[in-house]
């Protein structure tokens, strides 16, 4: 291949993924791409990666514009069909032409950092936003003071950013309970809200039959006497409750009055005692959603009854209402998700922190090794699908697994080591590449002059003493005896059966990974090319992300 003709075949899919990644292209992808095209220059990878190198910087130098445009001119078919590879589950959007693009958002509580569960909705509204060149809003939703962690806030935003979530704007509803109250009065002055003194449980029997209580007949004047109390802490806590009427005989007993504003004995992490009077979800929500100009409201299907509620607020101020869209609830099998099981096992020693390995939390995930960008797929493919779906771990770690393994080295790990001395009268040398399919990724040496030990698992030393034959990958074949014999270099004895196994020479590194369930499983590495936080594999065990190299190596299990 000319080097004209390389030059472009890097610049097309430098452009490539800068177009879906968010401007910036990944060097390592570009490569991984190109000696996919091109398998011929892998010879030449050394002069090639200088060159990958400065097209790439010259192609995150570009406006998302122009870059489309590049790609389009150099290969139109390559930019569709990785948008469908990538998009192809997300159905375009009830009135999304909107000019400047669909405003959305999301709503974490700020209860504890993100879980995976919560990073589908992000997700979605993400991509959403980004198809049309609009706005993601970050909305805490704060209003139940005894459930706030004050480190949830900075923790989600740090789970948003790793995820890929770009927010244009953060908005904490404990910073506008003044402008929900206004509301309240608004709605109190129309005759559509009022101040309800009734026992809540009373007032609760007689909606379930139809019944008004004796607080919905006061005039609009009344009220908003009784609501001025409320909000001057005139009543007892428990005592009052704004309430937005609706239908005392609605179909859907849901849906008959609502409580909008409630007294709270609790302080605020952010304000303290300022307020003793709350919002409840439906009423703030409503009220955030049309000042911040949401126009889309993606939720599950378990909000259907909010979305009605929600919109009798619209209708009473002649708000527009924004395009609901509901989907299917998802279920996440074997795994700990609520914040507050998780944090009080915190507090009590069972878990180690939020990145705990046994729990769902993004944190732990991220430990672990899986990508964001494989949790970004797994929501893809998903989509937005009104029928209720149960996580698939093992396809989530199979497009991890697509994801990281091109660029994963290869290291020999022994679990339960096994010393194995072997008679050897000569030299010999292993060479395993880090890579078997990155050849310019290099090889792992080790050289071996006369008897030699090596550590190898006790199941394979088990299967050596049965058989009598083993195969250390990539250095010979040993004979089982009192002491071990070198038996040459016949590969072609896997196929009658002897096992290939990995081994750790003398000088290997003492490791130990933790495993999913929270255990550690001990024994040794082959001295290792890697940095805390890369994902490589041991070979015939798994993927594991590196933790720490000092004095040993520590890792965390991915996935198989």
């Amino acid at each position: 291949m000319v080097a004209e003709d390389v030059e472009t075949t890097v610049r097309k899919y430098a452009l490539q993924n800068a177009v879906f990644y968010k401007g910036k292209a990944n060097p390592k992808a570009v490569v991984g791409k190109v000696m996919g095209e091109c398998p011929e220059l892998r010879k030449n990878s050394k002069e090639l990666v200088p060159i990958i190198e400065r097209i790439v910087a010259e192609v995150n130098g570009l406006g998302a514009d122009a870059q489309e445009e590049a790609l389009r001119a150099i290969d139109s078919g390559l930019m569709v069909k990785e948008k469908k590879e990538r998009r192809n589950s997300l159905p375009e959007l009830e009135a999304s032409d909107v000019p400047g693009g669909v405003v959305m958002r999301i709503a974490p509580g700020p209860s504890g950092p993100l879980h995976l569960g919560h990073s589908r909705v992000a997700v979605l509204n993400d991509e959403y936003v980004k198809m049309s060149g609009g706005r993601l809003v970050n909305r805490f939703e704060d209003t139940n003071p005894e459930k706030v962690d004050p480190e949830a806030y900075h923790m989600i935003a740090e789970d948003l950013e790793w995820l890929g979530v770009d927010v244009h704007e953060t908005v904490h509803q404990s910073d506008r309970f003044q402008r929900y109250y206004d509301v309240i009065r608004k709605l109190t002055e129309m005759g559509h809200a009022y101040i309800c003194l009734c026992d809540s449980n009373d007032w609760r029997e007689m909606k379930v039959a139809c019944q008004a209580c004796g607080c919905r007949g006061s005039g609009p004047e009344d009220n908003l006497e009784r609501l001025d109390r409320l909000l001057s802490s005139h009543y007892s806590a428990g005592e009052a409750a704004a309430v937005v009427k609706t239908a005392v005989d609605h179909p859907n007993p849901a849906l008959r009055d609502f409580i909008a504003l409630r007294q709270v004995d609790h302080p605020h992490p952010r304000t303290g005692d300022r307020y003793n009077v709350y919002p409840m979800m439906n009423l703030s929500v409503a009220v955030d959603d049309h000042d911040f100009g949401i126009t889309h409201v993606m939720r599950g299907k378990d909000h259907l009854n909010n979305t009605h509620r929600q919109g009798f607020i619209y209708d009473y101020l002649s708000w527009t209402r924004p395009v609901f869209i509901h989907y299917g609830l998802v279920s996440i099998p074997d795994t700990v998700l609520k914040t507050s099981v998780i944090g009080q096992g915190i507090k009590e020693g069972e878990y180690k922190g939020w990145d705990d390995v046994r729990v769902g939390t993004l944190r732990a995930l991220r430990r672990r090794g899986i990508s964001p960008e494989a949790i970004r797929r797994y929501w893809l493919e998903v989509g937005i699908k009104q029928v209720d779906v149960q996580v698939s771990w093992d396809n989530l770690f199979a497009i991890n697994r697509d994801i990281v393994e091109p660029e994963a080295k290869r290291f020999f790990f022994v679990p339960e080591p096994v010393k194995v001395s072997v008679e050897f009268d000569g030299t010999t040398e292993s060479s395993c590449p880090l890579h078997p399919d990155r050849p310019e990724m290099g090889v792992r040496r080790h050289s071996f002059q006369g008897d030699f030990q090596v550590h190898i698992c006790s199941e394979d030393h088990e299967e050596l003493r049965r058989k009598g034959m083993l195969r250390l990958k990539g250095l010979c074949n040993i004979e089982s005896g009192e002491t071990c014999r070198h038996a040459g270099d016949d590969k072609s004895v896997s196929r009658q059966g002897v096992r290939i196994v990995q081994w750790a020479p003398e000088g290997s590194l003492p490791a130990e990974v933790v495993m999913p369930d929270g255990g550690l499983t001990r024994g040794l590495v082959e001295p290792l090319d890697a940095s805390p936080g890369d994902v490589v594999q041991f070979e015939r065990f798994g993927f594991v992300r590196i933790e720490s190299v000092d004095d040993g190596v520590r890792a965390v299990y991915a996935h198989r």
